[in-house]
């Protein structure tokens, strides 16, 4: 049986197959061909032996995935799915089969294994699952819990809403449906961009995948089979944004050591044996790291163990007489655990993957949808037919409102998880849903969200338009404006007593026209006097003991640092009616005053660049762009104000998904296709990325290039 690869002028893999499951063993084998270096990393991050080949750098994220015991949940719910689903289950070791073969093959065309010295490994039938699971462990942001109880201990119970990230926020996506009655042709159009980290290789591969069955074209990532979170059937297509809800807690322990192992307190009084067991993590050029592996009947314990938050890592193997005795670093005898669904259900959703590529209408998506699991998701999903959907899609648990604010004590009753929220729907306004993480459909289900103001402000654009055609929508994808600039520039235009220098920057900024365009020179100083306030607001005695975050494992310590924290916060902090005591008008006098002092020059893109991850850092010497956009506006490329200009996050991909004819859908990601730095289509997509335009979507397998080194499936 006969499966082929083809290419477009972009280089974009469309694969034709047989049926489903030769077209999963195609697509991973052309993955793996494209982006093996990705996926190694990817499966090593998922397994927690990245540090192996990446050094001390990767130590911590290995930790964490060890403690919080991510391959053996992805272990566990693959062995459900077998049990469940054995159909899918088959499909997805019809993708790792693919991969396998193909990873030869890739690592010859991939520089970074010879640099990092690392060969080839096998792919198991549960990879996916951990490379699903490890891509979006922290995706509910469940550290935040942990600043806000450094928050709430210090400064009180209001600190929680103070912080908020519905002040400015960073994490999420824009989306919008359109229905025919707003569109051009007559039929719906769904459009929008993922903001996540942005990668090299991207987080996100566009393919098509034809069959029999089905024809899809969409955006899958690297290392899953299928197409999970923007799709285009050609009778229907769907997309997603993060639905900010909370599904993950996090308790605290009170643990001890026995001669048989070690116990924990539950909300009964009675202590009741936890799992232990250690393991070693290897480091490239280091000695290995040994951890203690604890589980209790909450969750895995990701932070300390019974000689409090310090313990859990050793600089070698648990000495197994010392952990008999007990003794250890001295601190508070409690740790952290670990609720999330996965590892209480042994499910992740991927029972969902084949019906959505099988769907034909927006019931089809929707009854999909009623199995998903995590992330938690909005989706907006539309048919040729005019059906439209708008819903939440996920599993969020039932409990206490404490558990979704703060850190809870496992040792007492009442944070127990009693079943599974219904997830709700939401309906179109004048023809238009829009979907940027503000709180929404999906606000009973979290505590934070993104502000309103790209939601406001995709709205407004598109009801400037009756109607609009897939062509002409990247204009709302790029733009900049900042609404969200407003609170600091009404407290620079109420300044009095500035010097000369101070009063022109201040006419200069009360003058600018609050776009975050690429060559303002306006947008540029306010970015400067955004720093000065950020950093002067942190520095002030009333946030002091929020400097010195407590003793977590590093990987989690991004969401206690505090100059990001009122960075995103700023709105907040410099409109809400008292801040412990701080002066906010001197603040921002001495932060105008400053920067005029320094005379800033250029433009914003001279300092908002792209700063991509790459897990070799340094392996191709390219120049990264200077950018428009900031994070709250719809061109959402993120700086944290105050740290830096430079933007880790951003678009992802863009998409527009059009319902009349699928081939005048357009898309576009960051960099290219392909994975392996220098080939023709790494970063041949960058320029049309960073001017706002999008790729055509080709459906027409006349005008593609077939490959080669088509294979034959047994």
């Amino acid at each position: 049986m006969t499966s082929e690869i083809h290419r477009d002028a972009w280089g974009i893999p469309h694969l034709r197959a047989a049926d489903a499951r030769a077209l999963a063993r195609a697509q991973g084998r052309a993955t793996a061909l494209d982006r093996a270096w990705q996926l190694e990393v990817e499966r090593h991050r998922a397994r927690g032996t990245s540090a192996s080949f990446l050094g001390a750098a990767a130590l911590p994220w290995d930790v964490f995935v060890r403690r919080a015991r991510l391959d053996d949940t992805a272990r566990r719910c693959f062995g459900a799915l077998e049990s469940r689903d054995p159909e899918t289950a088959d499909w997805v070791r019809a993708y790792v089969d693919g991969v396998n073969e193909g990873l030869a093959d890739g690592v010859r065309r991939a520089p970074e294994f010879a640099r990092s010295g690392l060969a080839p490994g096998h792919w198991e039938p549960w990879t996916p699952l951990g490379v699903w699971l490890a891509t979006h462990i922290l995706f509910a942001g469940f550290p935040a819990k942990l600043w806000r109880e450094e928050a709430i201990r210090h400064l009180g119970p209001e600190a929680a809403g103070l912080f908020a990230t519905d002040g400015p926020g960073t994490a999420g996506s824009n989306g919008w449906l359109l229905s025919g009655d707003r569109t051009d042709t007559g039929r719906p159009i769904v459009a929008g961009d993922p903001h996540r980290f942005i990668e090299d290789p991207g987080v996100y591969q566009q393919i098509r995948l034809s069959c029999p069955e089905f024809d899809v074209v969409g955006l899958a990532v690297p290392g899953v089979p299928g197409i999970a979170h923007f799709g285009h059937t050609g009778t229907v297509a769907w997309a997603i944004t993060n639905a900010m809800a909370d599904y993950q807690d996090v308790y605290r322990e009170r643990l001890r050591r026995t001669g048989a192992g070690v116990e924990a307190l539950g909300s009964d009084g009675i202590w009741r044996r936890a799992l232990r067991h250690t393991e070693t993590v290897e480091v490239a050029g280091e000695a290995p790291v040994g951890i203690e592996v604890l589980e209790t009947e909450r969750g895995p314990v990701i932070a300390g163990g019974p000689e409090g938050l310090e313990a859990g890592v050793t600089a070698a193997p648990p000495n197994s007489r010392n952990a008999a005795d007990g003794t250890g670093p001295a601190g508070p005898p409690t740790a952290l655990a670990l609720r999330y669904p996965p590892r209480v259900t042994e499910d992740l959703g991927f029972g969902c993957l084949l019906p959505l590529l099988r769907a034909r209408r927006v019931g089809d998506v929707d009854r999909a949808l009623d199995g998903w699991a995590e992330p938690v998701n909005v989706v907006q999903a539309a048919d040729t037919e005019g059906g439209l959907l708008h819903r939440v899609a996920g599993r969020v648990p039932v409990r206490a409102a404490e558990n979704r604010v703060r850190v809870v004590p496992a040792w007492r009753p009442g944070h127990e998880w009693r079943g599974w929220h219904e997830t709700p729907y939401a309906s179109l306004t004048d023809g238009i849903a829009v979907m940027a993480n503000q709180r929404g459909p999906a606000a009973p289900l979290g505590v934070e969200f993104a502000p309103p103001h790209r939601a406001d402000r995709i709205r407004s654009l598109l009801q400037e338009r009756p109607t609009w055609s897939a062509a002409d929508l990247h204009t709302v994808h790029t733009d900049t404006h900042l609404a969200s600039a407003g609170p600091l520039l009404d407290r620079v235009a109420a300044l009095d007593g500035l010097t000369p220098e101070a009063a022109r920057l201040r006419d200069r900024l009360l003058a600018w026209d609050r776009r975050m365009d690429a060559g303002s020179t306006g947008a540029a100083a306010y970015a400067a006097v955004r720093t000065a306030v950020v950093r002067g607001l942190a520095a002030h005695p009333a946030f002091a003991a929020l400097t010195e975050p407590p003793a977590y494992p590093e990987v989690l310590l991004p969401w206690l640092a505090l100059v990001p924290r009122v960075g995103h916060a700023l709105e907040h902090l410099l409109t809400a009616e008292e801040l412990y005591g701080v002066d906010r008008d001197d603040v921002v006098r001495d932060a105008l005053t400053a920067t005029a002092a320094a005379q800033p020059a250029g433009t914003w893109s001279d300092t908002h660049r792209l700063a991509p991850w790459k897990a070799l850092p340094g392996e191709e010497p390219y120049p990264e762009p200077g950018l428009a956009g900031d994070h709250d506006c719809v061109l959402c490329t993120s700086a944290v104000p105050g740290l830096t200009d430079l933007a880790a996050r951003g678009p992802a991909a863009r998409y527009v998904w059009d319902l009349a004819r699928r081939e005048d859908s357009r898309w576009v990601v960051p960099f290219g296709a392909d994975g392996v730095p220098g080939a023709p289509h790494h970063r041949d997509q960058l320029p049309l990325w960073l001017e706002g335009e999008l790729a055509p979507v080709v459906t027409d397998w006349a005008l593609l290039t077939p490959e080669d080194n088509q294979e034959n499936d047994v």
